[in-house]
């Protein structure tokens, strides 16, 4: 499939949905010095070539507010301690001219997808932009269609803003069978 660049955007964060976690897991904040488990984790989903790669992007991203980091980055960890997912409630200040907050950065280790995990994740992410933000948004590709699946049923909406986005949507449509995309069906 192609990797067509999405935006996703939710113009509120009232009624947000809230999903069990499974037994043997539990999700808590990052702390500083963990940027090593942030890296494992995204690389391994495949978001970089090597760990190493990774953490210079952490670091590069957010080495400045790495306070901030121990709020908004969540960890998804098995009962024995293993960091196996993590969710960012991060945020644009000037995103369409206000600020909004970001859904950022979210992966679960590619051994651990498929066991309902993934949703209780971005909902501990999503309940804390809610206490901090109004609104917020997201960036993701159709090649990450299972992610776009759970943004939807998160209320997240298409933002029509890209070049290529009616084609984009229209694939993610027909691909994921999602009810929210079905204004894109059949164009």
């Amino acid at each position: 499939m192609e990797r067509i660049p999405v935006i996703m955007i939710r113009a509120d964060l009232e009624g947000l949905p809230s999903f069990p976690l499974p037994a043997g897991y539990r999700i808590r904040c990052y702390r500083q010095g963990e940027e090593s488990h942030w890296a494992e984790v995204e690389s391994a989903a495949g978001e970089f070539q090597s760990s190493e790669r990774a953490l210079a992007r952490f670091l590069e991203e957010f080495g400045g507010a790495l306070a901030e980091m121990e709020e908004r980055c969540f960890f998804l960890e098995t009962d024995a301690g293993r960091v196996i997912g993590t969710a960012t409630a991060w945020y644009h200040p000037n995103f369409r001219g206000a600020r909004y907050g970001r859904l950022h950065w979210v992966a679960v280790h590619p051994e651990f997808q498929g066991r309902k995990l993934a949703k209780p994740l971005v909902g501990a992410a999503m309940h804390r932009l809610a206490e901090l933000h109004t609104r917020a948004y997201l960036t993701t590709q159709t090649t990450s269609w299972k992610a776009v699946k759970i943004y939807l049923d998160f209320g997240f909406v298409p933002l029509m803003e890209t070049p290529r986005c009616e084609e984009a949507w229209r694939l993610l449509a027909e691909i994921t069978g999602h009810p929210a995309l079905t204004q894109f069906r059949g164009r």
